[in-house]
């Protein structure tokens, strides 16, 4: 397991870099949010310095699928529509809400977007904190 801090666009990223399986995919953490990274070609060299490289030139790497790992059943999870910066977070563990309420404002190229509820329910974590960077389709608040 290797840690890795990363300054892209200003916004920075804490990527942790675990070990790569027999099927050729990869564990990786960026700002805690889990990923699973499925590599195109198997990898001949250190597996951190072909994941650092695809990070660090471009958030969307062309030669990596990327996909967060999805929630339990009976849970929702709201994720993030872009990268950008948490700038406040409306609820907290344990309230109630309603499908479309704002339950999160991110700021990305410099325009404050509400995050709304995709279903009714009771928020069962928040994965954030205010002024976290976040990356797109990085878990936000799970709702159960």
């Amino acid at each position: 397991m290797k840690q890795y801090k990363y300054r892209i666009n200003g916004n920075l990223y804490n990527v942790t870099v675990n070990d790569i399986d027999e099927k050729n995919i990869v564990t990786v953490e960026v700002n805690g949010a889990p990923y699973s990274v499925e590599l195109d070609r198997p990898v001949n060299k250190p597996i951190q310095s072909t994941i650092v490289r695809s990070i660090s030139n471009s958030v969307e790497a062309p030669k990596v699928a990327v996909a967060p790992k999805a929630a339990a059943k009976s849970q929702s999870t709201v994720k993030s529509p872009l990268p950008g910066v948490v700038l406040n977070i409306k609820v907290n563990v344990g309230d109630v809400i309603k499908r479309g309420e704002t339950i999160l404002i991110l700021e990305a190229m410099k325009m404050e977007n509400n995050i709304h509820s995709d279903k009714d329910g009771k928020v069962s974590a928040i994965k954030v904190n205010k002024g976290d960077s976040v990356l797109e389709g990085a878990d936000l608040i799970v709702i159960e």
